[in-house]
């Protein structure tokens, strides 16, 4: 009897660290443990205001989300969260604001990288896992801003993997999740974990009817943002443009052999700036497009051709040389009808 109990006992023993280490966390239990890594971006920066016959320039102030991934400092967010930014802070849990920097942006992939001046004490960074093994079916949470409401979870799926070249817009060389976790203003650039607790994904945008959340959510993928921010790193410009090529180009007298990249904002203190271009001052639509129209349109960097193949990423490889060796960066542009010659350093 006493060795049939003894062995009972030994065996539930034996198995119960087994039991414990295979029991998963919960929801809960992982947000815990990587709420404190998500931050809320907050942004100031010029827009235009006024109507067509008055408009001026005043402040304004931006909201997203992002995620510290790094001990020294580095946020993961979204580009068109701080693409022309004047100034950038971003507010950890406890109202704790602290200054941060970009020290990089990739607007066609919609991601970019924050420095912060300092990290809290007690914070610890969130891991950046291999999106390529997720699958559709996934079950994952999003923590964000929306409408400003910091730190909110919400839960959903993997809806599907859109590789890039499937997507849409100015966005078809990325690779996107999309997916059915509700997502709203404020929520971009806020990390997407899996239920391990890793960042496999940056909110980018939502497609919408009512201007909420529909299920129809676009996340750009982790290791998407690794290679854009750190495989093949990249620069942030300060500026946000629209390209011109074929009817539209010809609607604002671009030369024929070239496109152009119109120039709509200019972040004040970015290489943008201290190269000399100059931003719209005009709100217009066009085709159906919102643009700001006035500002200059960019032919040649470097004289790269906007029109040529591969254009976007033999300027990518020349700034960063540039930027590495502190050269001067040639720019062929259009202003007010004339070609104009500007030349300068990137640097501050």
């Amino acid at each position: 009897m006493h060795a049939r109990v003894f062995v009972t006992l030994a065996a539930v023993l034996m198995g119960a660290p087994a039991l414990a280490a295979s029991a998963a966390p919960s929801l809960s239990q992982t947000f815990k443990r990587v709420g404190g890594a998500v931050v809320v971006v907050r942004t100031t920066e010029r827009v235009l205001a006024g109507q067509r016959s008055n408009t001026h320039e005043v402040r304004a102030r931006g909201l997203g989300s992002g995620v510290l991934i790094s001990t020294d400092g580095k946020v993961l967010t979204a580009a068109h969260v701080v693409q022309t930014a004047d100034a950038v802070a971003v507010e950890f849990p406890g109202d704790t604001l602290i200054k941060a920097s970009i020290v990089a942006s990739d607007p066609a992939a919609d991601v970019a990288l924050l420095q912060l001046e300092r990290v809290p004490a007690g914070v610890q960074p969130a891991t950046l896992g291999d999106s390529d093994k997720a699958e559709v079916g996934d079950e994952i949470f999003i923590v964000g801003a929306p409408l400003g409401i910091s730190h909110t979870l919400t839960v959903g799926h993997v809806s599907a993997r859109r590789r890039p070249n499937a997507t849409f817009g100015s966005m078809e060389t990325t690779e996107l999740f999309q997916t059915d976790a509700a997502i709203n203003e404020g929520n971009s650039g806020g990390p997407m974990f899996n239920l391990a607790g890793e960042v496999i994904g940056v909110v980018s945008r939502i497609v919408s009817r009512s201007g909420g959340s529909e299920g129809l959510g676009f996340v750009v993928t982790s290791n998407m943002a690794r290679r854009s921010l750190f495989a093949e790193p990249t620069v942030w410009s300060g500026l946000e443009g629209y390209l011109l090529t074929d009817e539209m180009a010809r609607v604002f007298n671009v030369p024929v052999a070239h496109a152009g990249l119109l120039v709509q904002r200019v972040a004040h203190g970015s290489p943008a700036e201290r190269l000399g271009l100059r931003g719209g001052d005009l709100p217009a639509v066009i085709a159906g497009e919102e643009m700001i129209v006035g500002g200059d349109i960019v032919l040649a960097v470097d004289g790269v051709a906007l029109g040529e193949q591969d254009a976007y990423e033999s300027i990518r490889k020349r700034m960063i040389e540039i930027r590495d060796h502190n050269g001067p960066l040639h720019l062929t542009l259009l202003r007010s009808g004339v070609i104009v010659e500007l030349s300068g350093s990137v640097e501050p």
